[in-house]
């Protein structure tokens, strides 16, 4: 198999780990926050936990889920001015959207990793034992892991439609 098709399948192993821990994160968030509202108001016994939890599985959601959106392609864009352009001009302004985001992942491993590191020996109220640095982990994770998408289409090339889950 040559490196493009095994970086492709990587990838794709990759992708759709993304797609599963994402998906897990809010089927979390959609169990625990009703948790929570039950118990505050029928219970009146609040729980302190569900809101930050949440929160967290959020960020993960975000971050993971945004890199395999990215991969998919299937983003928000605006395509006016793509598709108003000729096809010299829609590469240009291709290569232009791919060098911005590389640098947007290079900000998010480089500056959330010093925050994951600045914030690592402090702990969350709710969850004592859990490390604040660790709970920013998916901003540079994610970063990286839509790095290694775009590198995939730049090298390799775009998804073939067929293949998006």
């Amino acid at each position: 198999m040559d490196p493009k098709a095994r970086y492709r399948q990587a990838m794709e192993a990759l992708y759709l780990a993304c797609i599963v821990i994402s998906g897990a994160a809010l089927i979390v968030i959609t169990l625990i926050i009703p948790l929570g509202v039950f118990m505050r108001y029928v219970m009146n016994s609040p729980l302190s936990w569900p809101e930050p939890a949440s929160v967290l599985m959020m960020v993960m959601f975000s971050f993971l889920g945004g890199a395999a959106v990215d991969r998919a392609n299937v983003h928000i864009a605006v395509e006016a001015l793509v598709k108003a352009v000729g096809p010299g001009a829609r590469r240009a302004l291709q290569w232009a959207a791919d060098a911005c985001m590389i640098a947007i992942t290079l900000f998010m491993v480089g500056y959330g990793g010093h925050l994951c590191q600045a914030l690592w020996h402090q702990s969350i109220a709710e969850f004592p034992g859990l490390s604040v640095g660790l709970t920013y982990m998916p901003i540079p994770i994610g970063g990286a892991i839509t790095l290694l998408f775009i590198l995939e289409r730049l090298w390799v090339g775009p998804l073939p439609e067929s293949s998006i889950v």
